[in-house]
């Protein structure tokens, strides 16, 4: 693979899941280190032996899968990218450094707070977290991995000014995406890659459609098609739950969802999103109002009376939630029906029985590793989502709780989760939306509902709705209804 960037550019980087945008990533940044070529940084030949290496010559990069400490604050792991100070700034600077954190807050639209641990914060915060941490290194080449996945429009339009902002101070950024859309709105130059190689490099105004990623014209956009809706499968009334930091996170909402019906609920990350779809998947308690699945009152926080009651949940942190990162694929597929036959008999678990079982959904979800036993964490972030789909699946579930089910997957991975959630809707299961991607919700669902500060605040028929109406009232820019 052969790949430039240069100073003063953005340089957007593309290709399906598994193309080697990560392992080319992580060259970059220190965490591998490549078995033949070479690295040329500002026209000097380098070898990283480890991420500070890369950090010391001015490489950062925002995972997809966050490097943060959990236990820690905001401010700490924004200070621990520094290491140049790290030991006397944390003793005798913690004011300063919150401070400094609020300030790089606010200039660049991340809202989070500095004083929060990280375990308390939403994945899309979290995000958040990882940028500031990037951006309070300044860094003089920023590698961005899908950077606008929990960002309103208008957030998304202000961090590109920011893009640009540090490009023309002679910064470079690498920025991996999979919307052409935001391709053509903040790269100068794109590459392509695919199958471990790069294949062109170009003009971002000369890029052709989604074709260039995946080999073939993809249509992500809305189907118009007549579903069978049917009974309610869930109701939700006046529920209220309290987040990980012990405040209010969501109040008094109440919703139906229908079977055979999308419904989307739109939201900048933190909203009180993630602690709806864990109230109603059982891993919440709800603070007040009732929970009803197919007439059956739930007594709520308990995820093994949610499984029974038919209840599916796709969590948005697909790896350190979705699935046991240490566990076979195998193993994985099997973490809702191990119970019963016929992968256990009793209290013995049925090797045979659940690696058979595991090849057959590998095959049908077109789960791509080299068997059954790999380790969960080995796959692309794109399998994986293949991997929790199918276990999800397999339960025959009422009501599917989908949170940001195809965050950092490539256009084909895309489009595969939208026809997995589409096809569950045809066959009568009730699908409940979580998505910050405004074009996602719209493409999908058949009405929207907008969370804005734990309560609902709007509803919109999908199908009428535009981008702008939906993000302002996400932002907070109307009256609660």
């Amino acid at each position: 693979m052969d790949f430039e960037a240069a100073a003063g550019e953005v340089h957007a980087l593309l290709g399906e899941n598994g193309a080697g945008k990560t392992t080319l990533s992580n060259i970059l940044t220190g965490l591998y280190r490549p078995d033949e070529g070479e690295i040329v940084l500002f026209g000097r030949p380098v070898e990283f032996h480890s991420p500070r290496d890369a950090l010391d010559a001015g490489i950062a990069m925002v995972h997809q899968h966050f490097r943060l400490v959990s236990p820690f604050t905001v401010a700490e792991n924004v200070v621990l990218g520094d290491h140049r100070d790290v030991g006397r700034s944390f003793l005798l600077h913690t004011r300063a450094i919150e401070s400094k954190v609020g300030e790089l807050s606010g200039r660049y639209g991340l809202a989070v707070e500095p004083r929060a641990r990280i375990w308390q914060l939403s994945l899309g915060e979290q995000q958040r977290v990882e940028i500031l941490k990037a951006l309070y290194q300044d860094a003089r080449i920023l590698i961005l991995d899908e950077p606008t996945a929990v960002l309103t429009p208008q957030e998304a339009d202000a961090l590109f000014e920011t893009i640009r902002a540090m490009a023309s101070d002679g910064r470079t950024v690498i920025f991996i995406s999979h919307k052409l859309h935001e391709v053509k709105a903040v790269a100068d130059r794109v590459t392509v890659l695919r199958r471990g190689r790069s294949i062109a490099t170009l003009p971002t105004n000369e890029a052709t459609p989604r074709s260039l990623m995946v080999g073939r014209e993809i249509e992500l956009g809305r189907q118009n098609g007549a579903r069978e809706v049917g009974e309610p499968c869930v109701q939700l009334e006046g529920i209220s739950a309290v987040g990980d930091r012990g405040v209010q996170a969501i109040t008094d909402v109440s919703l139906m969802v229908r079977r055979g019906e999308i419904l989307g609920v739109a939201g900048v990350a933190g909203n009180g999103q993630r602690e709806l779809a864990e109230t109603i998947a059982g891993m919440r308690a709800p603070a007040a109002g009732t929970i009803r699945v197919q007439g059956r009152r739930l007594r709520g926080g308990d995820p093994r009376e949610a499984i029974a009651a038919g209840v599916a949940y796709v969590p948005e942190d697909r790896l350190g939630t979705g699935v046991a990162p240490g566990l076979s694929v195998g193993k994985n597929v099997v973490l809702k029906s191990y119970r019963k036959p016929p992968v256990s008999r009793g209290p013995l678990l049925l090797a045979r029985e659940i690696r058979e079982l595991a090849e057959t959904v590998m095959r049908t979800y077109d789960v791509r590793a080299s068997g059954p036993d790999v380790p969960a964490w080995q796959l692309s972030g794109g399998n994986l989502q293949k991997v929790v789909l199918a276990r999800e699946f397999s339960g025959e579930p009422v009501l599917l709780v989908a949170a940001s089910p195809t965050r950092g997957l490539d256009v084909a991975g895309i489009e595969t989760v939208h026809s997995y959630l589409r096809g569950a809707a045809s066959q009568g299961v009730g699908v409940l939306l979580i998505s910050e991607d405004l074009d996602e919700i719209l493409a999908l669902a058949d009405r929207v509902v907008v969370m804005y500060e734990g309560t609902l605040v709007g509803e919109r028929d999908a199908e009428a709705a535009t981008v702008e109406e939906v993000g302002l009232l996400m932002a907070g820019g109307e009256e609660r209804s």
